[in-house]
This record gives structure tokens, sequence and C-alpha cells, in this order.
């Protein structure tokens, strides 16, 4: 099962740079998207082998999730825990036979850090959310998770320390979900790779000098490590200042 994670920065300006070919070629069984930016009815895909589900957010032309599937899901549910949480069309959950797809848009702490009291709540509830479905079954969680675990995750660590995406609070927040059975499949499969970036900022032809961030992830039950087939990060891919992640299952 080929799983795809990408945060599109506005669905409507990726179309216009290959997004469908991606898909195409690509071959994905799932495609989630984060940041899709659009309302309902705003954009009609053509996308015959793919059943869709779309969480808008209320604000227009921001944030936003998408889950393009081949196989229909037992169940899908939108957003999670209280009403703080169910406004910005961050999260989508579909339910397989054997694992939970959680496809999320985590809230960025911002300049000045102004959300970072939220983000450190979301990311509480979120966990708990996280734990809850996988003591059910096996749970997938990616999307742009906004931010660097560690200090191998982006180019400049020590002049972006307690920067919004690489704040001691916030790599925290990570450090205890994995710490709760969960595993990020890049490190998995990759504990070394260096320059494995997954963001670039727009500026000063970032991407151009791989000077990025890795802040788009698959995370896995740990029990489902037996599966991992590839978990990769496809940099070539462009239309966003986001690259596509990928997870192949067996």
């Amino acid at each position: 099962m080929r799983l795809i994670s990408w945060n599109v920065n506005g669905l409507r300006a990726c179309l216009g740079k290959g997004f469908l070919d991606f898909v195409d070629a690509v071959g994905a069984d799932v495609v989630c998207l984060q940041e899709t930016k659009v309302q309902a009815g705003q954009v009609a895909l053509e996308l015959p082998d793919y059943r869709q589900y779309w969480n808008y957010a209320d604000k227009k032309g921001y944030s936003g999730t998408a889950v393009f599937t081949k196989t229909e899901p037992l169940s899908v549910t939108y957003d999670f825990g209280e009403d703080v949480h169910r406004h910005e069309g961050r999260v989508i959950t579909a339910e397989y036979p054997d694992f939970y797809l959680v496809c999320c848009y985590t809230p960025n702490s911002q300049d000045g850090l102004r959300r970072l009291d939220y983000r450190m709540r979301w990311e509480d509830d979120l966990r708990a959310y996280l734990c809850a479905l996988d003591g059910v079954k096996p749970v997938v969680y990616c999307g742009d998770l906004n931010v660097a675990h560690e200090e191998i995750d982006l180019k400049n660590p020590k002049t972006n320390h307690e920067n919004p995406g690489f704040t001691d609070a916030e790599r925290g927040k990570l450090t205890e979900l994995l710490g709760c059975g969960f595993l990020d499949t890049f490190r998995a499969l990759h504990p070394d790779a260096r320059d494995a970036y997954s963001w670039w900022s727009y500026r000063a032809a970032s991407r151009e000098r791989n000077v990025g961030w890795r802040i788009d992830y698959f995370l896995a039950s740990e029990r489902l490590r037996e599966r991992i087939v590839t978990a990769s990060i496809l940099p070539e891919v462009t239309g966003s200042d986001h690259c596509p992640v990928m997870l192949e299952l067996i």
C-alpha cells in the first residue's frame, strides 16, 4: 500500500503546477493533503480512481485537509476533541480494516510564538486522541506537523532554536508522542540521513540551496514497523514550498 502526504500550500495554485500529473504518476493508494485553502465547491477534481474526503476551515482561504483513497474506508471522521479544535479543517481520520489513517495539518506557533499556548493544548489533546485510536487498532499519522524534531532535521538548528517549529516545547511534544508507542518512519529507515528536508522557504533561493526543514512526516504505531517497505521524501516534486513524503506498507 502506497501512501502520499503533501502540504500543497493552496491546492488551486498547485493544480497549475502539475498536481494531477503527479497523482497520476505516483500511483498512490491514498493521497493526503494539507493546507488546501479551499472551500466546498471551489475545486472539482477529476480523479475517477479515488474517493475524495475534504475538511474545510471556517475561514476562507485558510488551512484545510483532504484525503483521496482508492479503497473506500470503513468510516471517515473530521476533526477531533473539543470544539476549539473543530474550526480549521485540520484533521481527517479514515478507518481501514487493519489501521486508522490520520491526516493532519498541525497549527503553526506563528511569529513571536503567539499561538504556542494553543499549540501545546492541541498537541496534548491530539496525542490523547491518537493513543485512543491506537488502543483499537494501529495508526498511521501523517501530515505537516510543523516541527523539526532533531537538529539533523533542519539546515540551521542553532540560528533557528526557539523559532516557531523548532522550540524545545514543540520538539518535546513530538518526543512525548513517539514515547507513546509511535515511530518516525523516515528515521526508522534512515536514522543518519542528513540534508533530507520537506519544506524550504521561498526566500533566498532556499530550495535551490537545500536550506530546508523536515516537518512533514509519516508516524506509525510501533507494531507496524515490520510492514514498512519504504519511507521517503520526494524533493524533486515541485508545486509547493513543501514536497510530498511517501510511505509504503505491505
